[in-house]
């Protein structure tokens, strides 16, 4: 992240979840937050998409990448809703809130306290614009943490998260820009934190060859990838921390079992998993 500007990957993932909102019904996908929660250049930008394909070749381009990543959002969306309900703990910590809409779009949320946690400088965009959104969790609380100076179990504990009660984590889009020892340090605070019957959610990346590619996209972004796991390496790290996996699904997989539009969109991202695991 550049100083004093939210994430421009968190730009880029919401764009996808607007430009996919009312374009498919798979699994049950909706996100009327997300146009909301875009800065005005991005909103213009989904507008423009929805005004159909242009004819120039290099602009047809980019609207074929934006469709592509648009299905690719619903597919890992819908998966950590699925889990976020299947859990059903009275908390949610998102972890890199992002411009992240579930408090403010997801009814299953309403007895749900939400800590949403990220840098100071994009809580502060988001908080501006969701002003303008009906809140549907119980309680929403946003938790600063900028990492090169704050500690998140402070942080956590200051916004009154409660370790003795079930905790469902999301770390949607935030391993892959870490360092294994960032990681570890993460997932240390999340297990102290976490009572029995805890879930934790976590997309990631597997070493491959369109991990590559893709990170060469985000790298011009200026948030590069920094760590791909394989499932055994993730399912070992999270049994290190007292989580065990119920499910790891490649995005294709999870494609497959919501439409047949997304199972064909997303074949050549095997790469991409998102895990969901249990604290006994």
């Amino acid at each position: 992240m550049q100083p004093g500007r939210e994430s421009q990957t968190a730009v880029m993932v919401c764009m996808a979840r607007a430009i996919a909102h009312g374009r498919t019904t798979a699994g049950g996908f909706a996100d009327p937050t997300a146009l909301a929660l875009l800065p005005e250049q991005a909103r213009q930008r989904v507008e423009r998409f929805r005004a159909g394909p242009p004819k120039k070749l290099r602009a047809r381009f980019a609207y074929e990448f934006l469709d592509r990543r648009s299905k690719m959002m619903v597919a890992r969306t819908v998966a950590i809703d699925q889990a976020v309900r299947a859990a059903a703990c009275p908390q949610v910590v998102i972890l890199g809130a992002g411009l992240d809409g579930r408090a403010w779009r997801m009814p299953e949320l309403r007895d749900v306290t939400v800590f949403e946690v990220d840098h100071p400088d994009s809580q502060r965009v988001k908080q501006a614009r969701v002003s303008a959104l009906p809140p549907v969790a119980r309680d929403i609380r946003f938790v600063p943490v900028d990492f090169t100076r704050d500690r998140l179990d402070d942080a956590l504990a200051a916004a009154g998260h409660d370790p003795a009660r079930p905790t469902t984590w999301i770390w949607e889009g935030v391993v892959m820009y870490l360092e294994l020892p960032d990681i570890e340090a993460t997932l240390t605070v999340i297990a102290r934190r976490s009572a029995p019957r805890s879930g934790l959610v976590v997309a990631y990346l597997r070493p491959a060859l369109m991990s590559w590619v893709v990170g060469f996209i985000v790298r011009r972004a200026g948030e590069p990838f920094r760590s791909a796991l394989t499932p055994d390496q993730m399912r070992a790290l999270l049994a290190k921390y007292g989580f065990t996996v119920t499910r790891d699904e490649t995005l294709p997989a999870i494609g497959a079992r919501l439409s047949a539009e997304l199972a064909r969109v997303t074949r050549p991202m095997k790469h991409m998993h998102v895990v969901t695991a249990d604290r006994a």
